[in-house]
């Protein structure tokens, strides 16, 4: 039996400003693009790796939360400290390059890790934290 990860959720406050990030930046493919009334899903991968996805959602679509809550959990994603999610690629260097160009707000630098990877770490437009690392193996 087999076990994978299909889709993984982050919230976004502007769906736009989310779009063209995973979109134009990270080079993400657009598979969804869902609204309802004011609100907006949509699901992005990785081009080539159809069961692999992000689902980006309103910040606090389904949840039954008071004002005060919910101005509590935006400002959690705001500081990246709620939702997050971990990349890999093969070239993290010209991933980063782009991700910098954009203006995306720089957590980290790429960096070897002593636990065995190279990594760097940035927020999304929502300010989910993104940490994308590249194997030891995958480096020339």
């Amino acid at each position: 039996m087999d076990i994978t990860i299909h889709s993984s959720f982050l919230p976004h406050t502007d769906a736009d400003a989310s779009l063209a990030f995973y979109r134009d930046v990270l080079e993400f493919e657009v598979r969804l693009d869902v609204g309802f009334e004011q609100m907006r899903w949509i699901t992005v991968g990785p081009a080539g790796q159809p069961s692999t996805a992000i689902v980006l959602h309103p910040a606090s679509v389904g949840r039954d939360l008071t004002d005060e809550e919910q101005d509590f959990l935006l400002a959690l994603i705001a500081k990246g400290s709620y939702f997050g999610v971990n990349l890999a690629t093969d070239d993290l260097d010209a991933v980063f390059a782009r991700v910098e160009a954009s203006g995306a707000d720089i957590v980290q630098e790429p960096i070897e890790q002593d636990y065995g990877l190279r990594d760097a770490a940035f927020r999304d437009p929502a300010g989910n934290l993104i940490r994308i690392q590249q194997n030891k193996e995958q480096q020339a």
